[in-house]
């Protein structure tokens, strides 16, 4: 048995121009550049120094003002890469070349109305652009995507997602005022990769709420149920506030089929952002008709490796390896509608047991 859990290259790389030097830039998407051998030609910031910065770190060879200095200049062939706060992405997208490659970080907006606002800019202007829901490319997805369409562990009828941290919200600066935050911001990733084994959910159940130390953050632990029918159970749980030490620390995708099971330690997410090794597992019947935990070797982990895949698909569709884009705007509007959904099954809240109560 051959399982796979390395994304496809292209066969000719692009130039990368970077839109953008924050902490996500610095953590992996130019480590992960690197690792590819990717060419980053550029970088622009609002802030110079921090694009400086980076440009000396990571060898980039010109740091521009502005998008606009840059683009007289840039290949033709460039992939932009936009990876601003959400709210900004409108406005840059409408700077870029018709027709231009970019991949822009998510979410795709803080909204329903900015990702209608952001499709409706890439179709008009017919960019080819994808959303970096990098969390599809990384190794153990990939992997237990390859076991499963492999018929490994039969037909999928469970997936559950459960984190259950101590996230260090003190790293991501511009997560300070935001008016929506686990949801879309984090969850968004969990929801998009169970869209990516089951497809769009019927509808959507959640709870989210603040925790009682810190209620001047928005929402920071999540509950949802994404509804795929009577036979089909897809959970997402998220706790960022288990500060309680290691040991009980949990950060888990596990697939369940008729044939057997697969599990995805997601260690970067516990004790971020150093984490602790990814561990990816798989349970079918032995010989002896036993059911038998056997672990999945491979190389790499979700933060950097991940971002390899979502860029190196976009050189891919370029070149014509690859006939669509897997995180098209397209697709992903479907994940930021199930994002609103969530929001709105959260505001609506559950039904009350006291309405089947009689009253005398």
């Amino acid at each position: 048995m051959t399982i796979s859990y390395l994304p496809d290259l292209p066969k000719r790389k692009l130039p990368i121009m970077i839109i953008g030097a924050g902490s996500i830039v610095k953590d992996a998407h130019l480590p992960a550049y690197q690792i590819a051998d990717f060419e980053v030609v550029g970088i622009t910031n609002r802030n110079r120094s921090k694009a400086e910065e980076l440009a000396s770190q990571f060898k980039i060879a010109k740091v521009y003002n502005t998008l606009e200095e840059a683009l007289p200049v840039l290949p033709p062939d460039v992939v932009f890469d936009l990876t601003l706060p959400a709210n900004f992405f409108a406005e840059y997208l409408r700077k870029l070349p018709d027709g231009a490659l970019v991949l822009i970080q998510k979410p795709m907006g803080e909204t329903m109305e900015q990702a209608q606002e952001i499709l409706q800019i890439c179709r008009e202007k017919k960019l080819r652009a994808a959303i970096n829901f990098q969390l599809r490319f990384a190794p153990f997805v990939i992997a237990a995507k390859n076991m499963i369409d492999q018929g490994i562990i039969g037909d999928l009828y469970d997936m559950e997602i459960r984190i259950n941290v101590q996230t260090p919200w003190e790293h991501f600066e511009f997560l300070k005022n935001v008016p929506r935050l686990e949801i879309v911001y984090h969850s968004v990733h969990h929801i998009d990769c169970i869209r990516h084994f089951l497809g769009n959910p019927h509808g959507i159940y959640a709870k989210s709420i603040r925790h009682p130390t810190l209620t001047s953050m928005p929402e920071s632990r999540s509950a949802m149920i994404l509804d795929y029918g009577e036979e089909v159970r897809a959970n997402i749980q998220t706790n960022h506030f288990h500060a309680y030490g290691a040991k009980h620390q949990e950060s888990y995708i596990k697939w369940e089929g008729s044939k057997g099971a697969i599990k995805a330690k997601m260690g970067l997410l516990m004790n971020y952002p150093h984490g602790v090794p990814d561990v990816l597992e798989y349970c079918v019947k032995n010989s002896k008709g036993e059911y038998e935990w056997e672990e999945v070797p491979f190389k790499g982990s979700w933060f950097p490796e991940a971002f390899i895949g979502t860029m190196a698909q976009m050189m891919r569709v370029h070149e014509g390896s690859d006939s669509s884009l897997c995180t098209s705007v397209e697709d992903c509007i479907h994940t930021m509608a199930c994002v609103e959904a969530a929001y709105a099954s959260s505001r609506q809240g559950g039904v009350a047991p006291t309405s089947f109560l009689t009253k005398k």
